[in-house]
């Protein structure tokens, strides 16, 4: 799914690459940290949180194409920021340059922390 979610911005980028998608996503991959969204006819997605010393990162977030933009991703996000608001943990995350999901993560509270000529890097602290 991740091939699938990530190609047109990454060929935006010029940096579409079977084997680099591939490569990228499992050597961050911890299915223990890894929940699946699943849809009437079956996974229409996935989210991982992976502990650090600061909070969590949020990775993997992917729904697919054709269920974008309908509010999944919003509902999802409400319930991951909303239980770390009760536990006073800091959420961060990457999208990649030009990505439409920015637009997804500052909606909900991130903001820029850092970027790099491929990456955004975004962090949410928890509410008050």
């Amino acid at each position: 799914m991740r091939a699938v979610v990530l190609r047109p911005s990454l060929e935006r980028l010029d940096r579409y690459d079977d084997d680099r998608v591939r490569h990228r996503f499992l050597s961050t991959w911890a299915p223990e940290r890894t929940g699946v969204l699943d849809g009437p006819s079956g996974a229409v997605g996935s989210l991982a949180l992976r502990p650090a010393d600061d909070g969590l990162w949020l990775e993997h977030f992917y729904l697919a194409p054709d269920l974008q933009g309908r509010g999944l991703g919003t509902r999802v996000l409400r319930a991951v920021t909303a239980h770390a608001d009760r536990s006073g943990t800091v959420l961060r995350l990457d999208v990649l340059r030009g990505s439409d999901a920015r637009r997804l993560y500052e909606r909900h509270g991130f903001v820029l922390d850092h970027e790099d000529p491929v990456d955004v890097f975004l962090r949410r602290d928890p509410a008050p």
